[in-house]
């Protein structure tokens, strides 16, 4: 029998921001660019700040998905202009452009990542990081990651991307949970050689101290995205992303938003859970919107997670087969996508069991595992 996943607390990780005296030598007198969000601290302090205090000349930021400050919804274009508590130039990676353009970089001489993930591969702060690394390849930039804890990076699980499927939601050929820092992604990523026309980026990274991969990183200080609220939330992203693409609710206009999912179609018998979703100012116009949904409350799955270290694939089954007559509707384009290939579907349209659909993984996770084991920074698990 499977024992429970232990926990680490965020707080007793050394992350590569705070070991200032590694790379702030390396910074002084240089042109720096910053990729971060509100996730990018030292301390109570944002990174930028720190930077400033320390007199390193930040001459621009980028922003991700959500925005440098983290406040837009998933999927919503950010606009760049002036931070303006600081008066930088902020320049958008999901607005018109996802790549720093050769003019983005003009008068940068080193740009830094520093975002905290949570280690699934249709999380596109992972595609943000990609994309910097090759315009800093093309454009002879420096790269430096602070590299910061996974908190799902005490298993690997799920469909490994095909080609067909390749978008902004997964560049490259990983399984949904992969087990990874940016730092060690970013290696992979430069070795294998993903980037386009397959250059090769200067990299370093500033590693993490005290991080134990076996377990399940607690206590984030800043919500990785608005709608990752707490730990449970964080834990539960790679099971309940998937719904993105289906007529799902993922308790959006909630206050446990990737906690409860439910839709109005749901035979209620089986799912007699109810919420509501409202607007709010981190998503007004959330899907089914003042509207009954029927569901499940995915935070009584959280020990099961822990024990299992999977995606829990059975309320997939559960939510396809009983919407009522909403079956030809229930998956959109955007599925496969998510899910990386297009057996995911077709298994759950036949009500293939979550072991057997497994069992479809293993070769190619076999495969994904080779690759990985040779630029881990950290003990695996």
């Amino acid at each position: 029998m499977c024992s429970q996943v232990g926990t680490q607390s965020y707080q007793s990780i050394t992350t590569g921001a705070q070991q200032t005296e590694l790379y702030l030598p390396k910074l002084k007198n240089k042109k720096i660019a910053i990729v971060t969000n509100a996730s990018g601290i030292i301390g109570a302090r944002h990174l930028v700040d720190t930077l400033l205090k320390h007199k390193v000349k930040i001459v621009k930021i980028f922003g991700p998905e959500h925005g440098f400050r983290g406040t837009a919804d998933a999927g919503e274009k950010v606009k760049g202009g002036k931070d303006p508590l600081t008066n930088i130039t902020v320049v958008s990676l999901y607005g018109t452009h996802k790549k720093p353009t050769k003019e983005d970089l003009t008068g940068v001489d080193i740009v830094i990542y520093d975002i905290q993930d949570v280690g699934v591969r249709f999380y596109t702060y992972i595609s943000t990081m990609a994309k910097v690394m090759e315009a800093c390849a093309e454009n002879g930039k420096e790269l430096i990651v602070f590299d910061r804890p996974n908190p799902n990076g005490f298993y690997i699980d799920g469909p490994v991307m095909t080609d067909k499927y390749k978008s902004f939601l997964g560049l490259h050929n990983i399984p949904i949970v992969y087990g990874m820092t940016c730092g060690e992604y970013a290696q992979m990523v430069n070795g294998e050689g993903w980037l386009k026309n397959k250059v090769k980026c200067k990299l370093s990274v500033i590693p993490l101290q005290n991080y134990d991969r076996s377990k399940f990183v607690t206590g984030l200080p800043v919500k990785p995205s608005p709608n990752l609220p707490n730990d449970t939330a964080v834990l539960l992203y790679p099971s309940l992303g998937l719904f993105e693409g289906t007529i799902v609710s993922l308790g959006r206009g909630t206050d446990y938003p990737f906690q409860f999912i439910g839709n109005p179609f749901i035979d209620s018998v089986t799912c007699p859970f109810t919420f509501i979703p409202k607007s709010t100012t981190i998503t007004k116009k959330p899907k089914y919107q003042d509207t009954i949904c029927y569901g499940v409350d995915m935070r009584l799955m959280y020990r099961n997670i822990l024990k299992s270290k999977q995606i829990d694939l059975t309320v997939l089954n559960l939510f396809y087969h009983h919407s009522q007559n909403k079956q030809e509707v229930f998956f959109d384009n955007n599925f496969n996508y998510h899910a990386g290939d297009e057996e995911l579907k077709q298994q759950t349209k036949l009500s293939i069991s979550p072991a057997e659909i497994r069992d479809s993984w293993k070769a190619s996770l076999a495969d994904f595992k080779k690759i990985r084991s040779k630029y881990l920074i950290y003990k695996d698990f």
